[in-house]
């Protein structure tokens, strides 16, 4: 039984700084592309970073250089850490693993966790 399950989310004024973790069970969490998507209210689903199990990683303009992700395949966890954040980062945040470079594997997603960055 996949599990996964993310926390760290929280509400941080414009401008903060938020880490993100999400621990795996039920996977073999080594040996796959794991990634960060969210949600944000009236949006779609979208892939905002993707680690492979080499360690590239890869983001999408809007948060390019703003976000890091990083894994501990020793403790099953994926990590997402989140600077300069803007009001537009507002989603819940989840994480998956990643096939075809960004479709989400596993339809039995998380609950998520909050971000809400307002001033």
């Amino acid at each position: 039984q996949v599990q996964l399950v993310e926390s760290g989310g929280g509400l941080v004024q414009p401008g903060g700084s938020l880490r993100l973790s999400c621990v795996a069970s039920g996977i073999a969490f080594s040996m796959y592309s794991m990634g960060w998507y969210r949600q944000g209210p009236g949006k779609q689903r979208e892939l905002v970073a993707r680690i492979t199990s080499g360690g590239y990683t890869n983001y999408p303009d809007s948060v390019k250089g703003r976000f890091t992700i990083s894994r501990d395949d020793a403790k099953n966890t994926v990590y997402l850490q989140m600077n300069s954040l803007k009001p537009e980062d507002t989603a819940v945040y989840y994480c998956n693993r990643v096939v075809d470079s960004a479709i989400p594997y596993y339809s039995n997603w998380g609950q998520g966790t909050q971000v809400t960055v307002s001033s």
